[in-house]
């Protein structure tokens, strides 16, 4: 009888152990903004509408001092999905797959997929385009992609294949520069699924709706693709705007002492698109003005089709099991430093979104001034969902922001860490709570060959004057803390090379 018992309570203790293993798996919806900078609703600007986007905050808690690791899409996706800054992999550009430097490295999916989950991808999650094919091996199931070039009146393109669409579908790579160029923006009345965040939201919430069925563990990685240009967006977001509420910048130049290849060529992506002319926006009002209403318009495009998904969540009754977070893979220049778009080593470019809805361990509606970096994703994700603690063979160069997440006034790190490169010099910069230091040289070289630039946001929040050689103690300290970092791995050259 006292075998039988026994037999009976390790049995019942197992049951429980299992049962508290399966509880502890919870999903995870990662959903991924192309180009959001942290200008919306909940970031304070009350100019943007933004509701959904708002209210995701409001369920968990908002990042105020997140910045990406390196501002152009490619490498911010492969520090995300990798764990790894892009100065450890020496992937600065578009072009290169991460399996060509990190041949065995487990992405975030992967490690979730080796715990049992389902991971599936939808929209653009890693950048697909420019000769780069995106990681097979990170899905349960084939990814799913969408256009994120995508038009629905031929006026805006003439019927023809144009640049952007081709680099975006790895289409006549070689010779994209002889290809027109399609429009900057498009305001078209039609409905939401029309363009590809809606077509993204509403695959999401059929892969939502299979999860519930089965009750498999699940990891859900949505890309949506606006604000990235093209600007294009249903008419009725473009309403939501009076372009000429828009408050433009007041400085168009480098700051004054940086080093002239810190900034960027004043065309660049921006005059991939009519009607911007070759040389870029300048000081062109108008142009600047609506500029600014097709983000906004796509921006809050882009909010109605996350509110969807979420709103599915809620009606199958998935929420209180499903960590969320939000991302955006870098900012964007609205003309500031006289650039449009990202590519740069400055705040407006680097500082990015992240929220994190964690039932349970995040207290709904609250903020942060806690530093994050887009490679501390990795780790909390992982612990968020209970899974023990990543050792993948790559290594990670991140941190859980779960201690953070528990008390918003706790910190993992004194400051932010990203990179941005002029072909073989590269600028690895230090973010603390009152300056930014940007070391410029190539990667091995000596310190003597090495340039910088430093601000100091409390007297100069726009970055207008370089103040690197008449502070020397500052930088002194900043110089410090970057030493603390491993050098910089050189651009990875070679076939399928970054433009």
């Amino acid at each position: 009888m006292r075998v039988l018992l026994q037999k009976g309570a390790f049995l019942v203790a197992s049951i429980a152990l299992f049962a508290a293993s399966v509880e502890a798996k919870k999903n995870v919806l990662l959903i991924l903004v192309d180009d959001l900078k942290p200008e919306f609703g909940t970031y304070g600007a009350e100019h943007v509408v933004s509701p959904n986007l708002d209210r995701l905050a409001e369920r968990g808690i908002r990042f105020d001092r997140a910045y990406c690791n390196q501002a152009v899409c490619a490498p911010s996706r492969n520090n995300l999905m990798v764990g790894l800054r892009s100065t450890s992999t020496g992937l600065y550009g578009l072009r290169h797959g991460f399996r060509m430097v990190v041949p065995e490295a487990v992405t975030l999916t992967q490690y979730f997929m080796k715990h049992g989950y389902t991971a599936e991808g939808i929209g653009k999650v890693f950048h697909i385009g420019h000769g780069n094919y995106g990681d097979p091996e990170s899905w349960s199931v084939p990814f799913h992609k969408d256009k994120v070039i995508d038009y629905v009146l031929e006026e805006s393109t003439g019927g023809q294949l144009t640049r952007e669409e081709a680099f975006f579908s790895n289409q006549r790579l070689n010779e994209v520069r002889s290809l027109p160029r399609g429009a900057a923006w498009e305001k078209a009345d039609v409905d939401d699924d029309a363009y590809a965040d809606g077509r993204i939201a509403l695959e999401g919430i059929k892969r939502l709706q299979k999860f519930k069925k089965s009750g498999e563990p699940f990891f859900l990685a949505l890309g949506f693709t606006k604000p990235h240009l093209p600007c294009n967006a249903p008419t009725k977001y473009w309403d939501f705007y009076d372009p000429s509420g828009f408050k433009l910048t007041e400085r168009h130049a480098l700051p004054d002492g940086a080093p002239e290849y810190a900034g960027k060529n004043a065309g660049g992506e921006v005059a991939n698109y009519f009607p911007v002319p070759s040389e870029g926006v300048g000081q062109d009002e108008e142009l600047a003005r609506t500029l600014m209403h097709a983000y906004f318009a796509s921006l809050s495009y882009m909010d109605a089709q996350v509110g969807r998904v979420i709103d599915e969540l809620d009606r199958l009754g998935m929420g209180d099991d499903t960590v969320i977070a939000l991302w955006g893979d870098h900012g964007w220049h609205f003309g500031d430093h006289g650039s449009w778009t990202k590519h740069t080593n400055y705040e407006q470019d680097n500082r990015i979104p992240l929220i994190f809805v964690a039932p349970g361990i995040a207290n709904p509606g609250t903020s942060t001034k806690a530093f994050a970096e887009t490679v501390d994703i990795y780790p909390t994700l992982t612990e968020l969902a209970g899974l023990p603690a990543p050792e993948v063979p790559q290594g990670l160069d991140g941190a859980s922001l779960v201690p953070v997440l528990e008390n918003p006034r706790k910190s993992i790190r004194n400051h932010a860490y990203h990179s941005f490169n002029r072909k073989d010099i590269v600028g690895r910069a230090i973010r603390t709570e009152r300056y930014r230091m940007v070391q410029w040289k190539e990667a091995g070289a000596p310190e003597s060959k090495a340039e910088y630039e430093l601000y100091d946001y409390k007297a100069d929040a726009f970055e207008t004057k370089n103040i690197a050689m008449t502070h020397p103690e500052v930088l002194e300290k900043m110089r410090a803390i970057l030493a603390k970092h491993p050098e910089a791995k050189a651009p990875l050259k070679g076939k399928n090379a970054a433009r």
